[in-house]
């Protein structure tokens, strides 16, 4: 037995239910599910985004095909993707869309996880790829080995400890075909060039195991924030307090102004997720100038998405301009 399978058994025994795969055709998906399959619970979703042509048909015929010799229940869905994203980022919009079906799919088939073939390589990639960046240190986490969808579904990726070579391997002791994006060989993407240059030439000239260095670098990240966010929400449940005002959160500046900047800045980022107001158009600058007016500086500050926060008596208020 090679070590994907014997890896993807055992996350298996902890991990019953029943499981929706993401499958593309790609080798890291077919991987999964081959693994997977013979273990029980299973059942296929492939997204079909249009994007390449009779290429992308092929792949949804050959995810079919698949399903049908491991006797899978296969739920195909197409998109016209490229409409859905005319003026805006198609990966954003595309990774969006698909989470968006994954998750109402596993709902309607009562499916409490869905998982994809992510591995040591993409999250490698994706901390190599923020650090370039220029990331802070929560964007260090990387890519989650699990995290809610919605109500009662769990995304998971079984294979985030597994390199890609491993389920190279895997699927040549098997005889398993797969199929091969070809947009992944361009190499005017900098994702593939960190992929198929700088990486490669790193782990020659520099570290032979850089992709475990920084997975682990992801890990160790994932566990401070984590750790960091029970701290912060344990503080927003103590200095929240009811608000008079329809659409604004009312915070105690003086149960906030003694914890470290970090956690005040964390407690911000929660408020910004519930009330989702856009935490993507908010830099280090804002957060700062928000930990200072949490501390008690008495001013009032627009900020992006149309929020404005307040200091008011001994309360910050922050809402939307106009509540």
């Amino acid at each position: 037995m090679t070590r994907l399978a014997e890896c993807l058994a055992r996350w298996r025994a902890i991990h019953p239910g029943g499981l929706l795969l993401a499958v593309s055709g790609g080798p890291d998906s077919v991987a999964l599910l081959r693994a997977l399959a013979p273990l029980g619970d299973v059942q296929v979703a492939h997204l079909n985004h249009r994007l390449r042509g009779a290429d992308s048909d092929a792949d949804e015929a050959f995810v079919r095909d698949l399903c049908a010799q491991c006797d899978l229940p296969c739920h195909t869905h197409a998109m016209e993707m490229a409409q859905l994203a005319e003026g805006d980022n198609l990966e954003a919009v595309a990774r969006r869309e698909r989470y968006a079906w994954l998750t109402a799919l596993a709902q309607g088939l009562s499916l409490p996880m869905v998982a994809t073939g992510h591995t040591a390589s993409d999250q490698a990639e994706t901390v190599l790829h923020r650090l370039l960046r220029g990331t802070g240190l929560e964007g260090l986490r990387g890519i989650a080995a699990a995290r809610p969808l919605a109500e009662g579904v769990t995304l998971v990726r079984p294979m985030l400890d597994l390199s890609r070579g491993e389920v190279l391997a895997y699927l040549e002791a098997i005889g398993q075909e797969s199929r091969h994006d070809a947009t992944n060989d361009d190499r005017t993407l900098t994702r593939n060039r960190l992929r198929h240059e700088l990486l490669p030439l790193l782990a020659r000239d520099y570290n032979p195991r850089i992709e475990a260095v920084l997975g682990r670098l992801a890990l160790q990240a994932e566990e401070f924030f984590t750790d960091e966010e029970v701290a912060a929400w344990g503080l927003l449940q103590s200095a929240e307090r009811p608000s008079s005002v329809a659409g604004e959160v009312w915070l105690d500046s003086a149960t906030l102004a003694g914890a470290p900047g970090r956690l005040i800045r964390a407690v911000l980022r929660l408020v910004w997720r519930r009330e989702n107001w856009p935490l993507g158009a908010m830099d280090a600058a804002h957060w700062h100038a928000l930990q200072w007016v949490c501390r008690g500086e008495p001013v009032a500050r627009d900020l992006p998405g149309g929020v404005r926060v307040r200091y008011v008596g001994s309360f910050v208020r922050l809402g939307r301009c106009g509540s």
